[in-house]
């Protein structure tokens, strides 16, 4: 194996770095130029998207476009993060939209080696408001079951805000997605629905009536994943701060139902509100 591949290899199996200064120089020289995944959210942070763009966008057919896709982020830079990425994403769509080559080079960006640069494709999907829901979940689903969590954030969080003007449509489509083999896909799909959820709008129409997507919940009351488990308890608990009535007799069901030690690690997550508030 070359020296160059072996220096990579070992970058990559590092453990990741909690704070700014805690990350080496080629670590982050190596993020920057896309030729790394980011291990923790501080590294994500630290990455600098120009830097990024300036060496991706030519590997991904973009060399052309580079100089003015850059200066259309320039107003961005002074933005928070999410603002950033859903910003550049926005941009890479309307520059694929018009490009010769569109599928090749979004292949190239949602494949890519960075994990961040997989998520801003995915948030360039996000940024085509003429998709169908059925089309735009199955473009997101390869962002889904990505082995990247950042990646998985991104997403759920780049379709989001197409639920609720169509939530039964919605609710119905990702009935396959809870169903899936593979985990990372069903907690996707518990995730993008979530009433409150944490740094996203809220889901207003679950929020006052939760039960429309029940079904969708009812496949997941023992999944045997944590991953999975976590997220259908947090979705339970968003919706017991506005409907603490149905979240309850809803875990009383699923109690009865399902004695195993997941759906009770479940019911226990859900409830966390309501016991600590005694509501």
């Amino acid at each position: 194996m070359p020296a160059a591949d072996l220096a990579t290899q070992k970058l990559a199996s590092r453990k990741g770095a909690r704070r700014m200064a805690e990350i080496p120089a080629p670590v982050l020289r190596a993020m920057q130029r896309g030729e790394l995944e980011t291990k923790t959210l501080v590294e994500w942070l630290a990455v600098d998207l120009r830097l990024l763009m300036t060496h991706v966008l030519p590997e991904a057919g973009l060399a052309k476009e580079r100089a003015r896709i850059l200066r259309a982020f320039a107003p961005l830079e002074s933005e928070g993060i999410s603002k950033r990425m859903k910003g550049l994403g926005a941009i890479l769509h309307e520059t694929l939209s018009r490009h010769p080559q569109k599928k090749s080079v979004f292949e190239r960006l949602a494949a890519h080696r960075s994990d961040i640069v997989r998520s801003l494709a995915a948030y360039s999907v996000g940024a085509d408001g003429s998709l169908q829901l059925r089309e735009r979940l199955r473009i997101a689903k390869r962002f889904a079951a990505d082995g990247h969590m950042g990646v998985r954030e991104t997403a759920w969080d780049s379709f989001r805000a197409y639920l609720e003007p169509q939530l039964p449509q919605a609710l119905k489509l990702l009935q396959a997605w809870v169903r899936d083999r593979d985990f990372r896909v069903r907690r996707c799909a518990v995730e993008a629905t979530r009433p409150c959820g944490v740094w996203t709008a809220h889901l207003e129409t679950l929020k006052a009536d939760p039960s429309p997507a029940e079904a969708l919940l009812e496949p997941l009351k023992a999944d045997p994943e944590r991953y999975v488990q976590a997220s259908v308890g947090n979705w339970l608990n968003d919706a017991s701060k506005s409907r603490p009535d149905w979240v309850r007799a809803l875990c009383k069901r699923w109690e009865k139902q399902s004695r195993c030690s997941e759906t009770k690690w479940i019911v226990n997550r859900a409830l966390r509100t309501l016991k600590k508030g005694k509501r």
